[in-house]
């Protein structure tokens, strides 16, 4: 709109933006104690006071380190790991003569490790300082008081009580306390979306004695002082008091503070005094970290790492126990048994005298030399691969809307395995499961409906009841000259799906009730708060609006001939049909107050005088409030009203009552200087008598009819659904809407199926009515409490009496009846017949309770919740639930901050639980449970040679075999197979969505199937062994008739546990690509690579590993032949275990691995195999059991 029209608007003189004016309350008597201290000198920075005070800067920071913290704070935050500390003890008494290895050796993979992880961080705190410097660096146009203008500068040097003007779609650099703006009466239009994720402009307005210092003359000597509410997080108040005129007291809310990150919209400029700066605004208060969330298998890894320092101690605890014994046989009776080791003149730590402090000092050696059954690279290789599946999953092109241009995000790493073990879904409605973008499809005027078209909900209603019959005003459908079809040549516009011949291209005019119809429409195009914006090229006008409900109000009444084009200060001006002449005129109507929506009152109106000079109150509201507003003469159409009203509501719709009055001149005058009076007083029961001096006015209205919006689905929601239940997941909805509205929405996304019986609890019964009526509170409460009790009960006993048919209820629960389940006393029968059921919805749920319910199912059932919305007022489900996803749409992206993944459409989901989430899962518990089985492999093998010599301590490796196993020669591997493996591809994974229980169940990390890998793991270390050490006994090696030597068997054995590892690797991966070749294979070579040129240093570096694999086993025949042997044999048991279990107990995916190797899956095969059908059927039975 253009600037010279939108500025004549004085917005205050408005009824709706006067009662926004600050007043003293209770809270203003807290003015200069704690927690209301801060005192801002405006335009007065030499002031001594000010001065004094220092206040902080404008500087803002949210990296986690600092260049002086973060080699300190970075190795706290490493070292808080059990494992890390264990290395580094370790470490630091490896430079005792305890340790059976170079310290050096034990140093440099702990440097590596933790020095990867620091990187890392660095990496990422860089990142994070970029956009400090980025923001603080910002321009601001701050007031000189010598030059007396206004001069650029840094957001960063900007202070405590200086001056600032900015300029349209610019962001505000500091909370500021609101002056004046490019409009007369000091109003403006905010942008919030960086703060609570709201699209919707907010309003804000000047104090009136400071709107009129708009140049820079004016402020050369203004000067006042500000005392207020001292820093904190709440973005929705602010107390405070401004003194200035010699003095005079002024309150000060909301209304006038200007938060940091807003913007400033469709205002040319504002002037503002600094109140809070850098980390003390509100944005910044409010910027605490999300809760922490930690994946299930992460906790459970946490045990399995206990379990292994359990072990660790144990076979210390042996080795030194048989040690000691070994000890002290050394002398006895005055002879020495093991005499090479000169028991009379030796140390304390081989000293048979001392045999019990030799044991213990050994147990401390045993301690340092089986430390490598911890894996010291887990934890970092876990964090490389869940980054690398973060990529993956912001990658990837099937859950990429480019409608909006947005992939799918993880804002989080931690929980990529958790994604494959969901058990229950909670859902937002609006804006989730269905676009949030209203169209106005249907209304009712004078008794009759108008609409053509069936609604989705509409067509999923004659769906279930076998049935292809019009919807809701196609009932007309056989008038002469219509069809049930029409639909109208132009182009689509938004917000308007409405197609109807009879009210369209001015038809109306020959409706029989065409005055009832001007003024429904009259109503749409006036009782509302939206700003019209002309584009000065094209002159097409668009509409900004609180809501998209308003907007496509205002948008349906311009296409059907009433529209809205201009706002002035006072008045609201239309492009209007005139049914008498059937011309389009302009009116004007005097706009004398807007009294607006609230969610208590749940109706707007306005008073306006039409050029007839008429009087006219115009209203719209929820039916729950407005039929009981009717006169008796206003009820002529009530009845059909309230008909379609239903049907609308049961089609998925939301509807709005619209009524209007005519007033009496005197009535008016009397009920305006009441209404003054209480609007300007200061009491805190001012809101309270607002709303009871309007509900006067708004009395004795007459009935035009009911507007209907629609808020579509989006693409493809029943699919995604049905899908998630196929794979026995669990869908709550939660939602705002009626009972009948959430109910045939369920049945429109799948969500409720026709073969499932319902099962609804409710307090509207009339006992429960007729005890309200009587005002009783408590025993309303009683009864309600009662009535809720014994409907659960009756649920559990209809689900139990039919547990063999296999028959799936569906639970809907409203919102005053949800309110008393999550009583302590009913809240665990009410979660018990919640999670017999397939799908649940509460109706009527306020934010509270989303969050409440979700904390239920999360800890009442103990397994994996995920929380999606797109809203504000979702936040709190999301933070409470293990996993948080938001869907980045229209409701701004304060949602999508506080969750864990970003989709575009909730369709998206399918694809990041059933295929991302089951193979993160599979991905990472194989790769946790194939750690530990390396570890151990290697682990024990080291035990068993020392068992094998007397428990001496010695090491069976060089100190740099072992420094580089899991650093060098078997972490790529492992990686890989966590980044990359599939066992079934994503068409199948989408295709047999039962596969997804794999890790509902948790079974390819339970506790069998991980002792299992670690049994797997002592076994091959056995074998490795034994095998070597006994067919190296006693025979000749090299070619000049030597045996094999502890050099030599120290490779052997190393040669077989390297190759053992990683084939036991290419045993395990099912999706092979030229990366896992690479690091399998290559991590083999590099080994022999490392023998090669570490063997080449001289003996003095390279020590037992001089020249030993080019002169003493790479010429051997034998050195290949046994190793190729004892390869073969460690990897048999575990070959044999596969093929008997995949030949006689498959799991789900070996099931589809075998039907696509033998060819018969293919792209367009259709239904399950009757093996998986077997299985489904097994695995239900299971499910039942476990329930039971």
């Amino acid at each position: 709109m253009p600037g010279g029209r939108r500025r004549r608007i004085h917005f205050s003189k408005l009824y709706s933006f006067l009662c926004l004016r600050s007043s003293f309350t209770a809270e203003h008597s807290q003015i200069g104690k704690k927690g209301y201290s801060r005192v801002v000198y405006c335009n007065d920075s030499d002031n001594p006071e000010a001065v004094q005070r220092s206040y902080r800067g404008n500087y803002v920071s949210t990296t986690k380190y600092t260049a002086v913290n973060f080699i300190p704070k970075s190795l706290f935050e490493q070292f808080r790991r059990v494992a890390n500390l264990y290395f580094l003890v370790v470490a630091c008494v490896s430079f005792s003569p305890l340790a059976p290895y170079s310290a050096f050796s034990v140093l440099a993979p702990l440097m590596v490790v933790i020095g990867a992880t620091m990187a890392k961080e660095a990496v990422e705190d860089w990142r994070r300082r970029k956009q400090d410097v980025e923001a603080n660096n910002r321009r601001a146009k701050v007031y000189d008081n010598k030059s007396g203008i206004f001069v650029e500068t840094k957001w960063k040097k900007l202070h405590v009580g200086d001056l600032v003007k900015v300029y349209k779609d610019e962001f505000f650099p500091a909370d500021l306390l609101l002056l004046s703006s490019s409009y007369e009466d000091g109003v403006c239009y905010v942008e919030t979306t960086n703060l609570d994720g709201e699209t919707n402009l907010k309003l804000k307005h000047s104090l009136e004695v400071t709107s009129s210092l708009r140049n820079e003359n004016s402020f050369q000597k203004f000067k006042a002082v500000i005392k207020c509410e001292d820093p904190n997080e709440d973005l929705y108040s602010f107390v405070g008091t401004l003194y200035y005129n010699n003095g005079q007291e002024l309150p000060l809310s909301l209304q006038q503070i200007l938060l940091r990150d807003s913007k400033l919209r469709n205002t040319d400029y504002v002037y503002g005094v600094i109140v809070f700066t850098g980390h003390d605004t509100k944005v910044m208060q409010n910027a605490t970290d999300p809760p922490s969330k930690r994946s299930k298998i992460e906790r459970k890894m946490d045990k399995i790492v206990y379990i292994l320092f359990s072990t660790l101690v144990s076979i210390s605890f042996i080795g030194s126990f048989f040690f000691g014994i070994e000890t002290k046989k050394d002398i006895h009776r005055g002879k020495y048994r093991r005499w090479y080791l000169l028991p009379d003149n030796t140390t304390v730590f081989y000293d048979p005298k001392r045999a019990s402090l030799a044991a213990f000092l050994h147990f401390l050696t045993g301690l340092m030399l089986y430390g490598y059954l911890i894996p010291i690279s887990l934890y970092v290789s876990i964090e490389i691969v869940k980054v690398l599946q973060s990529i993956f999953i912001n990658q990837d092109q099937d859950m990429y809307y480019d409608v909006a241009d947005r992939p799918a995000r993880a804002r989080t790493s931690n929980l990529n395995e958790e994604l494959g073990q969901v058990d229950t879904i909670l859902s937002d409605k609006t804006g989730t499961l269905t676009c949030n973008s209203m169209e106005f499809v249907k209304c009712s005027i004078a008794g009759t409906a108008y609409g053509r078209g069936m609604t989705e909900v509409e067509i999923a209603l004659a769906r279930r009841k076998g049935d292809t019959k019009p919807g809701i005003g196609d009932n007309f459908a056989d008038l002469p000259g219509s069809t049930s079809d029409v639909m109208d040549s132009r182009s689509s516009i938004k917000g308007f799906n409405f197609r109807d011949e009879r009210l369209m291209n001015g038809q109306w005019v020959n409706q029989p009730c065409p005055d009832v119809i001007q003024i429904f429409f009259c109503v749409l195009a006036i009782c509302h708060t939206a700003i019209p914006d002309v584009n000065k090229e094209s002159d097409e006008i668009s509409y900004e609006a609180e809501s998209p409900d308003e907007a496509a109000f205002v948008i349906a009444a311009r296409e059907l001939g009433f529209e809205f084009f201009e706002r002035t200060q006072t008045s609201i001006s239309l492009h209007e049909l005139d049914y008498g002449s059937g011309k389009k005129v302009d009116r004007s109507y005097k706009l004398l107050h807007v009294l607006e929506f609230s969610s208590s009152r749940k109706r707007m109106s306005v008073i306006v005088r039409n050029m007839e000079n008429q009087l006219l109150l115009l209203c719209k509201g929820a039916d729950s409030v407005m039929f009981e507003r009717l006169s008796e003469h206003g009820r002529l159409f009530e009845v059909e009203t309230k008909n379609h009203i239903k049907k609308y509501a049961e089609a998925g719709l939301r509807t709005l009552v619209v009524a209007y009055r005519e007033l009496g001149e005197e009535e008016y005058r009397g009920w305006e200087e009441e209404f003054l009076k209480t609007k300007t007083s200061v009491s805190e029961s001012r809101d309270e008598l607002v709303d009871a001096a309007a509900d006067k006015i708004e009395r004795d209205l007459i009935l035009l009819g009911a507007t209907a919006v629609e808020d579509k689905l989006q693409k493809g929601v029943p699919e995604c659904i049905e899908k998630l239940a196929q794979a026995q997941i669990d869908i709550w909805v939660l939602t705002g809407d009626k009972m009948e509205t959430a109910i045939n929405i369920g049945y429109a996304c799948s969500l409720l199926r026709e073969e499932m019986k319902q099962i609804v609890i409710t307090l509207d019964s009339p006992d429960i009515n007729a005890l309200e009526k009587q005002g009783d509170k408590e025993s309303v409460a009683k009864a309600s409490s009662e009535s809720v009790g014994k409907q659960i009960r009756e649920g559990i006993a209809q689900i139990d009496s039919t547990k063999e048919n296999s028959i799936t209820f569906g639970l809907i629960i409203d919102g005053k009846s949800l309110a008393f389940a999550l009583n302590k006393n009913l809240e665990k029968s009410f979660l018990d017949l919640a999670t017999k059921c397939a799908s649940v919805i509460c109706c009527r749920s306020s934010p509270k309770q989303k969050a409440l319910v979700t904390r239920l199912v999360k800890f009442g059932t103990g397994k994996t919740t995920l929380a999606i919305g797109d809203g504000a007022n979702d936040v709190g489900m999301l933070q409470e639930a293990d996993i948080g996803v938001g869907i980045s749409g229209v409701e701004g992206m304060q949602a999508v901050m506080a969750s864990d993944y970003a989709i575009a459409q909730f369709r998206f989901l399918e694809r990041l639980l059933l295929v991302h989430g089951h193979w993160c899962y599979r991905r990472i518990s194989m790769m946790i449970c194939y750690f530990f089985y390396k570890n151990i492999a290697f682990g024990f093998t080291l035990f068993w040679f020392e068992a094998h010599t007397s428990f001496s301590g010695q090491a069976a490796y060089n100190d740099w075999y072992m420094s580089f196993y899991n650093v060098f020669f078997t972490s790529l591997p492992v990686i890989a197979l966590g980044v990359f493996d599939q066992d079934v591809s994503a068409r199948l994974c989408l295709k047999y969505p039962l596969l997804y229980q794999e890790g509902v169940q948790n079974i390819l990390f339970s506790w069998p199937r991980i002792l299992g890998w670690m049994f797997n793991g002592v076994i091959s270390s056995m074998i490795i062994f034994f095998l070597t050490s006994n067919s190296t006994a006693r025979q000749a090696f090299r070619e000049d008739g030597q045996v094999v030597d502890f050099e030599v068997l120290g490779v052997i054995m190393y040669t077989c546990v390297v190759w053992t590892v990683n084939c036991q690797m290419a045993l395990s991966i099912n999706y092979f690509t030229w990366i896992q070749h690479f690091f399998i294979w290559g991590s083999i070579a590099f080994w022999y690579a490392f023998l090669v040129i570490y063997g080449s240093l001289p003996p003095t570096v390279s020590t037992t590993a001089y020249r030993v694999l080019v002169e003493a086993c790479a010429p051997s025949g034998f050195y290949w032949l046994l190793t190729a042997i004892v390869v073969v044999s460690s990897l048999l048991p575990y070959f044999s275990y596969r093929a008997f279990q995949t030949r006689f107990r498959p799991m789900y995916h070996d099931i589809i691995q075998i039907r696509r190797s033998e060819g018969s899956e293919t792209e367009t095969s259709g239904g399950s195999p009757a093996p998986m059908k077997d299985k489904i059927y097994q695995l239900k039975k299971r499910l039942r059991d476990m329930e039971s």
